[in-house]
C-alpha cells in the first residue's frame, strides 16, 4: 500500500478513535489530489477554517488537503487562546512537526509591545520557530485627526519592529477593507515609515486591496512591495440584496479579483513570500472560525481542494 494510502487511512482512523469533532469519512473526502505544479509557491491554509478540529486533526487533515503548513490563530476565539499561549502553541507546533510542517507563521491580535500579554505571545511564538505573525488591526480614534491617530500607531509599530529584531520575528498589518486603519494602502506606508523594515511590514490581501481600490489597486500594490512580508489569498464580488449593495466573499477565482494580473505582478516584482489561503464564503461555520459546524467536514475539505487547485492554476496561467 502506498505511503500516502497509510497516512489518509491513520488520520482517519486516529480521529474516529479520539472522538475529535472529525466524523469518520470516505475516501471521497480526499479525492481528486493533483500533483505538483512546477512554478507554484508554496500554500499555506489558514487554521480558523479548521477551529472544529484539535491540533493533531487540524495537522494532518491540511497534510492530507495537500497544504505546504498552516497559518495557526493565535488570538480571542483562535486555535490558541493568547492567555494560554504558553501550554497550548508548542502543543499545535508539535502537532504540525509531526506531519512535517515547519511553524512560520500565525495571526494575533498583537498591538503593543508594552502589553505584557502581546510580549508573552511574542516571546512564546519565537521559542517555537514562528518567523511571522499578522497583528491586530488599529482604529481611528473619533477625538483625534487622523494624522494625530496615524502618528501614535506609527510609534507603535516601531516598538513593535524593536521587539521583533530581539526576537527573531517579523509583525505584519494586513491591509482590511471598512473603516479601520489600513484600508489604503496609504495608511499602511505611512505608519511603517520609523519601524525596522526588516521585522515588520504588510500582509498583502488582494481580496480588500480590490474591494477598496477598485481600478487603483495596483498604484497601493506599487506602493507598498518593497514592504510586503506575507500574502493572503481570497476573492469576492459586489453583491445586491434588500437593495444594498455589499462585499460577498466568493470561491477563489468566481470573484471579482484579477488574479492573473495579481499573480503576473508578483512574478514579475519577484516576491517571494509566505502565502496563506483563506476561505471566508459560507461553510458550515468553519469560513468563520467555528469549533462546531453544521456541514460534514467533506464540504469544507472539498472547498480547501478546490480552492488550492484553482490557485495552481491561476498562477500557471499568469
Amino acid at each position: 500500500m502506498m505511503r500516502t494510502e497509510l497516512s489518509r487511512r491513520k488520520f482517519l482512523i486516529n480521529a474516529a478513535l479520539a472522538g475529535s469533532a472529525l466524523p469518520l469519512l470516505s475516501n471521497e473526502a480526499f479525492s481528486h489530489q493533483s500533483g505538483p505544479v512546477a512554478d507554484v509557491p508554496k500554500i499555506n491554509i489558514f487554521s480558523k477554517h479548521l477551529q472544529f478540529l484539535n491540533y493533531k486533526d487540524m495537522a494532518e487533515a491540511a497534510k492530507e488537503l495537500g497544504f505546504d503548513g498552516i497559518d495557526l490563530t493565535v488570538r480571542p476565539k483562535g486555535h490558541v487562546l493568547p492567555e494560554r499561549v504558553e501550554n497550548d502553541l508548542p502543543q499545535a507546533v508539535e502537532a504540525m512537526k509531526k506531519v512535517g510542517f515547519a511553524p512560520l507563521l500565525m495571526c494575533t491580535a498583537v498591538e503593543d509591545a508594552n502589553n505584557p500579554l502581546d510580549k508573552k505571545v511574542l516571546e512564546t511564538a519565537a521559542a517555537q520557530g514562528i518567523k511571522y505573525y499578522r497583528m491586530n488591526w488599529y482604529k481611528y480614534n473619533d477625538q483625534k485627526t487622523i494624522p494625530q491617530s496615524l502618528g501614535e500607531y506609527r510609534d507603535k509599530m516601531t516598538g513593535l519592529s524593536q521587539l521583533n529584531k530581539k526576537l527573531g520575528l517579523t509583525g505584519c498589518y494586513q491591509n482590511h477593507a471598512g473603516r479601520m486603519v489600513g484600508a489604503s494602502m496609504f495608511e499602511i506606508w505611512d505608519i511603517l515609515q520609523k519601524a525596522d523594515l526588516h521585522h515588520m511590514g504588510a500582509q498583502y490581501d488582494i481580496r480588500h486591496a480590490t474591494l477598496e481600490g477598485g481600478l487603483s489597486w495596483q498604484t497601493g500594490f506599487n506602493l507598498i512591495e518593497p514592504n510586503i512580508k506575507t500574502i493572503v489569498l481570497k476573492d469576492f464580488m459586489w453583491d445586491k440584496s434588500g437593495g444594498k449593495w455589499a462585499p460577498k466573499s466568493m470561491p477563489l477565482g468566481e470573484g471579482m479579483v484579477d488574479f492573473k494580473t495579481y499573480f503576473k505582478l508578483l512574478k514579475q516584482h519577484n516576491v517571494q513570500v509566505p502565502i496563506c489561503l483563506h476561505l471566508e464564503y459560507p461553510l458550515g461555520g468553519a469560513d468563520q472560525g467555528a469549533d462546531k459546524i453544521t456541514v460534514a467536514p467533506k464540504v469544507v475539505f472539498d472547498a480547501m481542494k478546490r480552492d488550492l487547485q484553482r490557485v495552481k492554476e491561476l498562477w500557471q496561467e499568469a
